[in-house]
């Protein structure tokens, strides 16, 4: 039989069981103040500086450290970021932990549906999500691209690119819907 053996990167703790399998346990410590006011105003979109995407406060936002985010182009129908990566979403190979990507990608789908010619007039529903990985997006910085594809009714065809030294890492396409709400 195996011993146990524990191995720590940044914060994820792996464990390696009796079988030789390692099992992962990612703690993820996060103080996020997320509200909307009384009057159902959003903070972290209220007052955003010019050149960044969000303020504090947007769930995802805070974890994935978006309100450090530069944009790069903001133009109709298409929004281009600058991104670093945080400590929180690497793997031990100092990697963006895979699970973590699809929070970019629908992050980065709904700003971008915001910037069509027709935007959307309230709360939009990912109702489909495509990732594909083609290479690790290692720490350090890398650039995320969406694109407003096509739109029917209240439905938007988004594509999102993630690369990382001109090389494409993560290409995905989302599908949101207009809720009205």
């Amino acid at each position: 039989a195996r011993s146990s053996d524990t191995r720590r990167c940044g914060p994820h703790t792996f464990h390696s069981r009796s079988t030789g399998y390692w099992a992962l346990e990612v703690v993820i410590e996060l103080n996020l103040t997320v509200s909307n006011s009384i009057d159902g105003r959003r903070p972290w979109a209220e007052e955003v500086p010019e050149g960044r995407l969000m303020n504090r406060g947007h769930p995802a936002g805070d974890l994935l450290e978006a309100y450090d985010w530069t944009v790069l182009r903001r133009g109709v129908g298409g929004l281009l970021l600058e991104c670093r990566l945080p400590e929180t979403c690497l793997d031990p190979q100092r990697q963006l932990f895979g699970g973590f990507t699809g929070a970019y990608v629908d992050l980065v789908a709904l700003y971008t549906s915001r910037t069509d010619s027709n935007p959307p007039a309230g709360f939009q529903s990912t109702i489909n999500m495509r990732v594909d990985y083609f290479e690790p997006i290692r720490e350090g910085i890398f650039n995320v691209e969406g694109r407003v594809l096509n739109r029917r009714g209240k439905n938007r065809l988004i594509s999102v690119q993630i690369r990382q030294s001109e090389t494409t890492a993560v290409y995905s396409l989302v599908t949101l819907r207009d809720t009205g709400e």
